[in-house]
């Protein structure tokens, strides 16, 4: 696909954010149905890619969740990332992230989508706090959110149960105030940090 024909809902330094297609449907199933990426998300049932295809349809249909897929600039999928359950009263949504294609773990891809999704939340949606959670197992996952600025705000104690064991789940939150300077260090820079 030529790059003037891509659709770009949102641009990165390293990543873009897209709508879903028909086309990825293949490649989520493919995701949701490994055990590595699947034991960092909620789904633990097989899925089939007409369930995939049901989801995909789906996406857009209401004003509470925004699921955008994750890709290279080179046009690569490699995951997915959304704002979910928007509460437009109290102006406070909860974020979630995976990063499917096992090869771009820890290299900043994920980051770059959280940033931007993060001015695009705080300075087009003008929403007030970002929240997430995270399974405690997930060490990376709890760094790059800490990096990009949220905060813990408490823990479910043995709240999840994977590989035979209960685990934490950690609470996060993030306002634009917190976020902001480290914002306007990534865009000089290109790190959180």
């Amino acid at each position: 696909m030529t790059s003037d024909s891509r659709v770009v809902f949102l641009s990165g330094r390293i990543v873009n954010l897209r709508p879903f297609s028909r086309t990825d449907i293949p490649t989520l199933t493919r995701w949701i149905n490994d055990p590595e990426v699947r034991q960092f998300i909620a789904s633990v049932l097989p899925q089939t890619e007409q369930q995939e295809e049901k989801w995909v349809e789906k996406l857009g249909s209401d004003d509470k969740d925004i699921v955008l897929a994750i890709e290279t600039k080179e046009g690569l999928l490699i995951g997915s990332m959304g704002v979910h359950g928007i509460n437009w009263k109290d102006r406070v949504c909860t974020t979630g992230a995976v990063i499917g294609e096992k090869e771009y773990w820890g290299r900043g891809f994920g980051t770059d989508a959280k940033m931007v999704l993060l001015d695009y939340i705080f300075n087009t949606l003008n929403l007030h706090k970002v929240c997430s959670a995270v399974y405690m197992f997930n060490k990376r996952s709890l760094q790059y959110s800490l990096h990009c600025g949220y905060q813990i705000e408490g823990e479910r104690r043995e709240h999840v149960f994977r590989d035979g064991q209960y685990w934490t789940l950690i609470e996060l939150g993030l306002f634009k105030e917190e976020w902001l300077p480290i914002w306007e260090r990534y865009q000089k820079t290109g790190s959180v940090r």
